[in-house]
């Protein structure tokens, strides 16, 4: 239950479009600003659509080109990495367009400073491109009614569409978009206060099932992610990197490594010095040696035989041992920076007979995305091109013209579909890397990571440690919070990335007493965004607390959770980051309903825990069906979902990306954590990291309550709930309040 405002430094704030200056038609205007006033218009772009693109096409914005033989292309400006954002956003523009899908061609769109904010993070891409895609759409379709007006000679008010064709009912005429798409091409677009948009029940498309626009080639293993591409000439590139994470090469045996088999070059990169910290915008590339050969097998192969000396005097020398025994140490000591105060919430608590004190700790998490990071970089001609799977495409040429110190004209972009992200993609690191490498080499050459490189070189979400303090007054009612936050911080001044807590509109706009404090303790371990960045763990924590208060209380935790919530309203009228509590209470109304909440006598050893969570403007309520056997074998056997994100856009994707959260949540709660030891990742693969397995899998029932919000995204508040509400279901079996993630740490299997 937190928010985005008040001063939190997310690291996806900085992406944002800014506002552009309106041009001429053939110029760019940026959609998203969506001013009165703004007109639609074509970009000239410095590389083509399309390789595939037909030559008779119209294009007639950013994202919509119609061809005379009534195809329809559509651009999707923000990078695919498997939550289906590739075909929701063309399905906005077909809406307002009135586009029969059929007719419909999906592709990636040029990366290009025109497209703004091409990023997929922060459950962002959705609300940034709502308006901007339905002016897109229904601008154009507004310029072909003009169109088939004048053909007809009759006025623009009485021609209507229908699945991508003009009607005029008094004449009984008809003609599709495609044969009057280039006279369409030739007016003036309109102002974009003038289009009209459709009311949601006129919706064909939005809010029904679509199948991706890809899935056809995922099922069929076509080459459609970024490490399947391949280019004539290409050469294969790994790069070692120190173990201790921030050391720098001070030799290696290169010559030995030159006269391996299909190696054609060797060589060490200086690198930055130190730890690297979490930058797309950045410079930074961790020092190692790259090895160049005639394929991947090669250059793993003789990576192999790698002997290199490590200097690690500026690197990481962290253990989480040490930050366990640390917090251990500060719990209950006082000293800690005050972050937000109100009341008294110290005395009302020591005062209070029914009150709760524990400790909650998470570990260390690595983003496992299933295809380990992967890049093609090709320079020639004082030119760099770059085919990566980003998740901040708007950033990669920046970022790279920046560190090789050229202008940014004269790198080019491409975007390829990324095997998953979670987070990891939103850090160029691996693209800065293969630029380098392919300066050095008169081919194109793909650099490839291996999954240890992956898990060994994360942006992790980060560890901590909460302690927590509460009390209810005489009628069993929460009256003062205090919480104590130790993260972990790089630089002293504030916590690593993801490890903050963000301000909160729960508990401090309902109770008179509430304290938040914090300290930091020193880490160099690299630290960034991982799905639902903080949400992701201070949710657990939170959320089992508010359990352990209603237990004490005696009171039942449904009840108990929604009297803590106060009086529905809206803490910030208007402010999609602000906690609506009628929404709020409305999903937990309903996921307790539909999991029959109170209704009927579990069977022994099984029970339904609850868990509620607002982050990235997503409500999200979920009850997990859960039993543990004498063994502390625990089966996930349901889990419901209550979701209000406002109207969902492909409800196929929608209940994938929730069903995605909900194995997620429950893969990470179970066995993953990473370690460190002297500044060395403990874990190196899959053996030592352990993914739920399929058989492991719950049902999963996915509701989506009516919502006349704008449109938010989904990646993010799907994930959080989970780890509560399993846990409190655990302890209503058990009596074992589990208060440390992963929780096979206490023994528990599933």
């Amino acid at each position: 239950m937190n928010n985005l405002q008040n001063g939190y430094n997310d690291p996806l704030d900085a992406f944002e479009p800014k506002q552009a200056r309106q041009l001429s038609r053939r110029e760019f205007i940026k959609l998203s600003g969506m001013g009165a006033g703004l007109a639609l218009a074509v970009v000239s772009v410095p590389f083509s659509k399309s390789a595939t693109a037909a030559t008779d096409g119209v294009e007639y914005n950013l994202f919509i080109q119609i061809n005379s033989d009534g195809v329809i292309r559509i651009y999707s400006p923000n990078p695919e990495v498997g939550q289906g954002i590739k075909t929701a956003l063309p399905m906005v523009v077909a809406e307002e367009l009135d586009a029969n899908w059929s007719d419909v061609v999906i592709e990636n769109s040029p990366i290009a400073d025109e497209y703004g904010r091409q990023v997929a993070g922060g459950s962002r891409s959705v609300p940034t491109r709502w308006d901007e895609l339905r002016a897109a759409g229904a601008g154009v379709r507004a310029m072909l009614i003009e169109a088939a007006a004048g053909e007809w000679s009759v006025p623009s008010s009485e021609v209507t569409t229908n699945q991508s064709m003009l009607i005029h009912a008094f004449s009984d005429r008809r003609i599709s978009y495609g044969e009057v798409a280039n006279l369409a091409g030739e007016l003036s677009p309109p102002m974009v206060d003038s289009l009209t948009f459709k009311n949601p029940e006129e919706y064909r498309l939005l809010g029904t099932r679509i199948t991706g626009t890809d899935n056809m080639a995922l099922v069929t293993g076509k080459p459609i992610f970024g490490i399947d591409l391949q280019l004539p000439n290409m050469l294969y590139a790994s790069y070692t990197k120190c173990p201790t994470i921030g050391g720098r090469v001070v030799k290696a045996n290169l010559d030995e490594i030159k006269a391996l088999p299909g190696v054609i070059t060797a060589f060490v990169l200086e690198g930055t010095v130190g730890v690297t910290s979490f930058d797309p915008r950045g410079v930074s590339v961790a020092p190692g040696v790259a090895i160049v050969a005639e394929s991947t097998w090669q250059s793993f192969k003789a990576r192999d035989s790698l002997k290199i000396g490590w200097d690690t005097s500026e690197a990481s020398s962290d253990s989480w041992s040490d930050y366990v025994e640390a917090a251990e140490e500060l719990r209950g000591k006082e000293g800690a920076a005050v972050l937000l105060e109100q009341g008294t919430a110290a005395q009302v608590i020591n005062d209070a007979a029914t009150k709760v004190s524990s400790q909650y700790g998470f570990g260390f998490v690595s983003h496992a995305q299933l295809e380990p990071q992967s890049c093609v970089a090709h320079w020639r001609e004082n030119m760099m091109e770059i085919w990566s799977t980003s998740q901040t495409q708007s950033e990669v040429r920046g970022s790279v013209a920046a560190l090789l110190d050229m202008p940014k004209e004269n790198v080019i972009a491409h975007q390829y579909r990324g095997g998953g992200g979670f987070g990891r993609r939103l850090d160029n690191d691996y693209v800065r890397e293969a630029a380098l490498i392919a300066q050095r080499v008169d081919a194109p050459v793909k650099l490839q990571w291996s999954r240890e490189d992956d898990m060994a070189f994360d942006f992790f979400r980060v560890g901590g440690f909460y302690n927590m303090q509460a009390s209810v007054d005489e009628n069993g009612k929460l009256n003062a919070w205090n919480s104590h936050a130790i993260c972990l911080s790089a630089d002293g001044e504030k916590p690593n990335s993801g490890a903050g807590l963000r301000p909160m509109d729960f508990p401090r706009e309902m109770l008179e007493h509430f304290k938040h404090t914090q300290t930091l303790l020193p880490s160099k371990t690299p630290t960034g965004p991982w799905r639902a960045p903080s949400s992701n763990s201070y949710a657990f924590v939170e959320q089992s607390f508010v359990h352990e208060m209603a237990v004490v209380a005696q009171r039942d935790h449904l009840e108990f959770l929604i009297e803590s919530l106060g009086e529905p309203k809206w803490f910030k009228e208007g402010d999609s980051a602000s906690l609506n509590t009628a929404r709020a209470i409305n999903v937990i109304k309903t996921v307790a309903e539909r999991a029959g909440w109170g209704t009927k006598q579990q069977p022994v050893g099984r029970a339904l825990g609850l868990s509620f969570y607002f982050c990235h403007a997503g409500y999200v309520a979920e009850v997990a069906d859960v039993s543990v056997d004498k063994d502390k074998k625990i089966t996930v056997h349901k889990v419901w979902m209550a979701v209000d994100v406002g109207p969902v856009l492909n409800l196929s994707a929608a209940e994938n990306q929730c069903q995605g959260g909900v194995i997620d949540g429950i893969s990470t709660l179970m066995g993953l954590e990473i370690t460190m030891t002297k500044g060395r990742v403990d874990q190196s693969n899959f053996d030592e990291y352990p993914l739920l397995r399929i058989s492991s899998r719950p049902k999963i029932d996915v509701h989506f309550v009516k919502s006349e919000y704008s449109p938010t995204g989904l990646g993010e508040p799907a994930f959080p709930p989970l780890a509560a509400a399993v846990c409190n279901a655990i302890y209503s079996v058990t009596g074992d309040r589990i208060r440390d993630l992963p929780i096979r740490k206490a023994g528990y299997t599933i």
